[in-house]
């Protein structure tokens, strides 16, 4: 089941004027600050984040993340739907699994289970 935009990741070229702009853009510091990611939190628990070279990764412009329960079934599904996998299920630190799935039409899903 799909629950909730988790997060909204930005690919960028140069992290120190991104961080800029969604330092005014939101009115909150990162909560995390670092040369190959920088996070922030908004005030209604929706997480930027700043990925460098991110297009390398597959991403074309914005990317959201959905939280789903079971990552793995809703890669399988998508695929199943006319989708490609651009990148596999892989675990980005304490437990949380990210995937990013290129739609029929070329959209870029992200996928987040915790």
């Amino acid at each position: 089941m799909t629950k909730k935009i988790d997060a909204i990741l930005y690919p960028v070229s140069d992290i120190a004027a991104a961080k800029a702009q969604f330092t005014a853009l939101l009115g909150v510091q990162p909560v995390m600050d670092q040369p190959y990611y920088v996070h922030f939190e908004t005030a209604d628990g929706v997480a930027v984040g700043l990925v460098p070279n991110g297009e390398q990764r597959g991403m074309i412009g914005a990317t959201p993340f959905w939280t789903v329960d079971d990552i793995n079934g809703q890669v399988k599904a998508l695929v199943e739907a006319g989708g490609s996998v651009t990148e596999d299920v892989h675990d980005v630190g304490g437990g949380k699994l990210v995937a990013i799935v290129k739609d029929a039409q070329g959209n870029v899903v992200g996928l987040a289970q915790a």
